[in-house]
């Protein structure tokens, strides 16, 4: 795939970019192992405030970083400032929290023998970040932010249709008095991934993206003995119960499914109803659904852009015919609009079966599948039954019914009345195929350092 800004409006690409050669590829990672000897010396002081800086520019830039994430990647201008917007927000909790997560944990030094016995969380050096164009500057500053708090050196491979939200990213941290070469971006093709995990220079790695390259990054790191994160999809479960307020519940079910232009990993995909309620869901939803307006990402009063690329349209196609061919009800578009770009509408499936290939694996568009239940038990033996296990939602006044999806649903993330979303404080990460680690909170800085566990013997 070609290193591009393509407009998912038009079609039309709109800069090219060149890929790095060997000799450039090699300079930077030289210059990584480099950046990462010193830059674990700078103190948690220093850190946080080039990370306050950081936000502090991005903030100025908020509408220019906006329309260049709309540009690239089509998700509509508003959306875009929402993601700026968590962006600067994750930048100042780190700094803020950062040097708290850090400091050493006191153990019982008398139960082990020693005047003093503690652990010291170091980093480990240089992290490569192989991250996903759907959340084109939060999917990256969240391994970024916590990572240069931690003393870690940070290598970018994003997504090829994303360049220039990438070079941003590098631009930003540079300018905000980060040492030279702490964080790179690297302009080079999916294959040659491999080659930089291989590197003994680079200690650990974290993948935000699809189940074959969290797979084939998984084996290779594995064969490397090193660390990684992945985090690698999801078909959510949005379930409801007859006790919610259905206005509230169908409001947050629709941008569940359509927020980011329904490209995100934990986007609601899979609603099980109630079957007392489930005939005035469907109806209220299906009405939300198809009273968005798609259109152009910048316009004010859009509110589903066009997907980000070709190949991404083609696939959430390809999906509803699959599953219309084998006996699915379409309840509102599944058709594919004329004229340019990649635009798709929001779409509402009910009828979907096991022979269906959506009812096993993820539809990344603005596509929803409806299932009526008689029970929640019913619903999470459905909702567990699926190879994914990122997020997952609730919608009750019941209290026994809170408690029982809490303990028994399958996944890394439940939430309750709300919309499922990531936030700097708490972790986020799934469970089955995913993926495995955390990312965010103290956890997710954590997840590359060295817990080092420090004993101190009495004195002769």
């Amino acid at each position: 795939m070609a290193i591009a800004t393509t407009s998912p409006v038009t079609g039309e690409v709109l800069r090219r970019f060149e890929e790095l050669t060997p000799e450039e590829l090699e300079d930077k990672l030289a210059r990584a192992a480099a950046a990462a000897a010193s830059y674990r010396l700078t103190s948690v002081e220093e850190r946080a405030a080039w990370l306050q800086h950081a936000a502090e520019r991005l903030e100025k830039e908020i509408e220019s970083v906006s329309r260049m994430i709309t540009t690239e990647m089509g998700k509509t201008f508003r959306a875009a400032e929402e993601e700026v917007a968590k962006c600067i927000h994750g930048l100042r909790f780190y700094a803020a929290e950062g040097p708290a997560f850090l400091r050493d944990l006191d153990a019982d030094a008398g139960r082990v023998g020693a005047k003093q016995a503690f652990v010291s969380h170091q980093p480990i050096g240089v992290v490569l970040a192989v991250m996903p164009w759907n959340l084109p500057l939060w999917q990256a500053m969240r391994f970024a932010a916590p990572a240069l708090m931690a003393g870690n050196v940070g290598l970018l491979k994003h997504a090829s249709n994303v360049p220039q939200c990438a070079l941003y990213l590098e631009e930003l941290f540079r300018d905000a008095g980060f040492p030279q070469d702490v964080f790179q971006t690297l302009l080079i093709s999916a294959k040659r991934v491999e080659q930089v995990l291989r590197d003994p220079r680079v200690a650990a790695a974290t993948l935000t993206g699809s189940e074959p390259a969290g797979r084939s990054v998984a084996t290779i790191a594995g064969n490397e003995i090193k660390k990684v994160v992945l985090e690698l999809g999801g078909s959510d479960p949005f379930i409801v119960m007859p006790s919610t307020d259905l206005e509230r519940a169908t409001d947050v079910a629709v941008k569940a499914r359509c927020l980011n232009n329904g490209q995100s990993c934990i986007n609601a995909k899979r609603f099980f109803v109630h079957q007392d309620i489930a005939d005035s869901f469907i109806d209220m939803f299906v009405a939300k659904m198809g009273a968005l307006v798609v259109g152009d990402p910048m316009d004010e009063g859009t509110d589903v852009g066009p997907l980000a690329t070709e190949s991404g349209r083609q696939d959430v196609m390809a999906y509803v015919d699959d599953a219309v061919g084998k006996g699915a009800t379409v309840l509102l578009g599944g058709e594919r609009p004329d004229g340019p770009g990649w635009f798709y509408p929001p779409t509402v499936l009910t009828g979907v079966t096991p022979e269906m290939r959506m009812y096993h694996e993820e539809v990344f568009g603005p596509v929803a599948q409806v299932w009526a239940v008689p029970s929640l038990e019913e619903a999470l033996r459905e909702a567990n039954g699926h190879p994914y296990g990122l997020g997952s939602n609730l919608w009750t006044e019941d209290e026994a019914e809170r408690e029982l999806f809490v303990r028994d649903v399958q996944s890394g993330m439940a939430f309750v009345n709300g919309n499922t979303t990531s936030y700097p404080e708490i972790p986020f990460g799934g469970v089955k195929r995913s993926g495995y680690g955390r990312e965010l909170s103290d956890l997710g800085m954590r997840e590359f350092m060295n817990a080092k566990t420090v004993w101190i013997g009495q004195d002769a």
